[in-house]
């Protein structure tokens, strides 16, 4: 079925065909419309789901964790402040490993009080030891939904899927909705082997000295390497049912650029329409757009941006006191490779201010005009 729906409604969709049993949530902006319409679902039985209203997003995520270790299949969605509230219990899911998957519409943190759309709330996170996957499309926010939970349930690791506020959150676009037995068929129930069940007592989260908690976070991060292979083989199943590509980064006109802009989220589809403007004028452009930030795919970066001439790396977040954060992975991926092509860093679009092709041109003629970085970052758009 064809719909035409709004971003945070195909996260909603995504819930509702991958069976949820319990959602917990606390309403934010731009989030909110997410989990009205999951309450709506579960109000009229088309989804047979536990809405847990709680009082805070610290609670939501409490009760997701609760809910995820008695065997439930649980999801959430949140934005900025929220996340940051549930930032301890992130901890708790992902070293418990409870396969909660979490929607986050990026939203800037405050202050100043702002609802529209930059990366600094989940980057914030990066090091929760949750999956992130960053969307560009309500499509391909309601089928990665679906994978977050096939990846999720087999490595015992949560996800959240981001998307831009606004940009992605609020507009309206054209999605497939599969067919439920369709879903039913990709995504088996979720069956834990250990779960919180009176039958067969088990303690979780108890007290773990140094004699075992070292492992248990060697455990964590091996099972997270593990991870690149899995959503690689998880898309590819989905792009032979479905016909849509999933995977770690999706490259488009690379092969032999001069520049290659590397995005995430909503800016990577404008630097596709800037690509096809660049190359009209005779310059070889290509674009890297990284859909999945944890676990970075740092051999995917490798062998697409180490071919380039020159590398541009465009992002909507800061790291304080250092650079934008896509721009040290990707130069930390590209370090330990055998080519070192100058890795050039800008920063767009905080705030929600907007990524537009002016923005790719201007970061093209930076680049193209300067042999090496001379600045570790480019400010593109800001009142000086």
């Amino acid at each position: 079925m064809r719909k035409v729906i709004m971003g945070n409604h195909a996260l909603s969709y995504g819930a509702l065909l991958a069976r949820s049993q319990v959602i917990a949530a606390y309403p934010i902006t731009p989030q909110t419309q997410v989990v009205e319409l999951l309450s709506e679902m579960c109000a009229d039985k088309r989804l047979d789901a536990k809405f847990i209203k709680v009082e805070s997003e610290h609670s939501a995520m409490a009760a997701c964790i609760a809910a995820s270790a008695a065997g439930a299949r649980t999801f959430t969605a949140t934005s900025a402040q929220g996340l940051a509230l549930m930032h301890e219990l992130l901890h708790w899911a992902s070293g418990g490993r409870h396969p909660v998957v979490m929607g986050n519409i990026n939203r800037s943190m405050a202050p100043g009080w702002s609802i529209w759309t930059d990366q600094n709330d989940s980057l914030s996170q990066r090091d929760t030891g949750w999956m992130q996957y960053y969307c560009s499309s309500n499509q391909e926010v309601l089928d990665t939904v679906i994978q977050a939970f096939k990846v999720s349930e087999q490595l015992l690791i949560p996800s959240m899927i981001l998307l831009d506020a606004f940009a992605l959150s609020h507009t309206y676009e054209v999605v497939d909705i599969p067919e439920q037995k369709e879903i039913d068929a990709y995504l088996p129930p979720f069956k834990p082997q250990i779960r919180l069940t009176p039958s067969e007592p088990r303690a979780f989260g108890g007290l773990t000295s140094s004699e075992h908690y070292f492992e248990l976070r060697y455990k964590l991060q091996k099972d997270m390497e593990m991870a690149p292979a899995l959503i690689e083989e998880t898309g590819a199943a989905w792009e032979k049912k479905f016909g849509r590509w999933m995977g770690l980064v999706e490259d488009y006109k690379c092969a032999g650029a001069d520049l290659v802009f590397v995005t995430s989220g909503t800016a990577g589809y404008t630097a596709r329409v800037a690509v096809d403007e660049l190359r009209k004028e005779g310059i070889k452009a290509g674009n890297i757009r990284v859909k999945v930030f944890r676990p970075f795919p740092f051999e995917r970066i490798r062998e697409i941006a180490g071919k380039a001439a020159k590398v541009a790396v465009v992002d909507r977040n800061m790291s304080y006191g250092c650079h934008g954060i896509f721009h040290q992975e990707v130069k930390s991926a590209l370090y330990s490779g055998d080519v070192h092509p100058p890795v050039f860093g800008f920063v767009a679009g905080l705030g929600g201010r907007d990524i537009t092709l002016d923005s790719f041109r201007e970061i093209a003629a930076h680049t193209l005009s300067h042999k090496r970085p001379e600045d570790d970052i480019v400010w593109i758009g800001v009142k000086k």
